[in-house]
């Protein structure tokens, strides 16, 4: 096991841990459960997971290997999430600049704004299509929060969340989760 020593790799392990969990419990038929994505199964959500994180590492020119066969999902991420931690951990690959979607930034910043994001928020899609427990804790919430709030008005574009709908519940995770146009009334 591959001991994280950058912050990137850390915030990419504090995510991915309480994923795998959730990842571990789904049962053969939860994969094909609709998750809150619309149109969308649970296996859906973990390719969308799988190939965005591929798709941008790719794009950086980093080889996360060849993409693993969905046929067995947790076999799947255990083998993707492996190869990112493995990436992460050279201290070079985070510190890394080139010209994102907002201007220059690093592959270690693009990675913790949305990839770590993307990790807490799917987590609850996952386990709320597979019918698990799905509860964030504080610091997810913020930590959901404050990428939100990073987006500014691009977190409504197309591919990111769906426009905000009406929280159901004065519950914080509920409110959040609205935020993001998901329902998730306690």
């Amino acid at each position: 096991m591959l001991i994280p020593m950058n912050t990137t790799a850390l915030r990419h392990a504090e995510a991915e841990r309480p994923l795998t969990e959730v990842i571990d419990a789904v049962t053969p038929e939860g994969w094909d459960r609709p998750s809150p994505c619309e149109d969308w199964t649970t296996r859906d959500v973990l390719a969308h997971i799988i190939d965005t994180q591929r798709d941008f590492l790719l794009g950086r020119g980093l080889d996360p290997g060849d993409r693993p066969d969905l046929a067995d999902p947790a076999a799947a991420w255990h083998r993707h999430t492996a190869e990112v931690a493995r990436i992460l951990a050279d201290d070079t690959v985070p510190a890394t600049e080139y010209d994102g979607y907002f201007g220059s930034t690093t592959i270690g910043a693009t990675f913790e704004q949305f990839y770590v994001w993307d990790l807490l928020v799917h987590r609850w899609d996952l386990a709320t299509g597979a019918g698990l427990g799905a509860d964030l804790t504080d610091a997810e919430l913020d930590r959901i929060d404050a990428g939100a709030d990073s987006f500014g008005d691009s977190l409504h574009l197309e591919g990111v969340c769906k426009p905000a709908v009406d929280a159901e519940s004065s519950d914080r995770q509920a409110r959040v989760l609205a935020r993001l146009g998901r329902r998730a009334a306690r």
